[in-house]
């Protein structure tokens, strides 16, 4: 990505497949955390929640949430935004020339996925209570 090169499906199963089991950790003993990641895709979060990446199999494994509690956040906004604020970023590894292939991925989760959306127009410190408040409202 650092080189504006988006990364294939392959090489991000490994690290979410990290991210899943460091989560998992948190949730086998009792404590919350916040990870973030770019989970565009519906088969990205389903990782994530049941860590499992997809192998070729003559019959789909039956699959039980591993993580019950994770809930997703969803940042959206105008692309000019997105852009402006990518671009604001110094020393970030991802440069803004790649996100037009992110929104190119993203697949909006659906009501079947616990996820909470909220619009980046606002403040980072509003987008936090506003991410707070719609997460208490799961619970």
């Amino acid at each position: 990505m650092s080189e504006g090169i988006p990364l294939t499906d392959q090489d991000r199963f490994p690290w979410l497949l990290a991210i899943h089991n460091y989560m998992k950790g948190l949730s086998n003993e009792g404590k919350s955390g916040v990870v973030t990641c770019s989970a565009l895709k519906k088969l990205y979060r389903d990782i994530l929640v049941n860590g499992q990446a997809p192998v070729p199999q003559k019959e789909p494994p039956q699959v039980v949430p591993m993580i019950k509690d994770l809930v997703f956040v969803l940042l959206h906004g105008d692309r000019e935004i997105l852009e402006e604020r990518m671009n604001q970023r110094v020393g970030h590894f991802m440069p803004s020339s790649l996100l037009t292939s992110q929104l190119a991925t993203l697949e909006v989760p659906t009501e079947e996925e616990k996820c909470v959306q909220v619009d980046v127009k606002n403040s980072p410190d509003s987008l936090v209570d506003q991410i707070i408040d719609k997460i208490k409202t799961l619970y």
